[in-house]
């Protein structure tokens, strides 16, 4: 049970990780701090996209529309930190 538990909080923080990354690396593509024709990290972007999509497309249909900003992400990271606290609880 304790296995499961470790496995399940080290997918949790893998999760917020590339959350993490997907938010920098927009935040470099938005700023023109590196071109869009990179390949290389245009295809990261994609695929950190694809693959939190799933995760965050729900959160976005429950939150009211903010406008350009987009907080579904950390609303993901909290409750992820959330499920994390109370794995640890559990643990114990």
């Amino acid at each position: 049970m304790l296995a499961l538990i470790q496995i399940l909080s080290m997918i949790a923080q893998a999760i917020v990780f590339l959350v993490i990354i997907q938010f920098i690396i927009g935040l470099l593509f938005s700023f023109n701090v590196i071109s869009g024709r990179n390949e290389f990290l245009m295809q990261v972007f994609q695929s950190i996209n694809s693959l939190l999509d799933p995760l965050l497309r729900p959160i976005r249909r429950l939150m009211p529309d903010t406008g350009a900003i987009d907080f579904s992400p950390l609303v993901l990271i909290l409750a992820l930190n959330a499920v994390i606290y109370i794995l640890a609880d559990v643990a114990l």
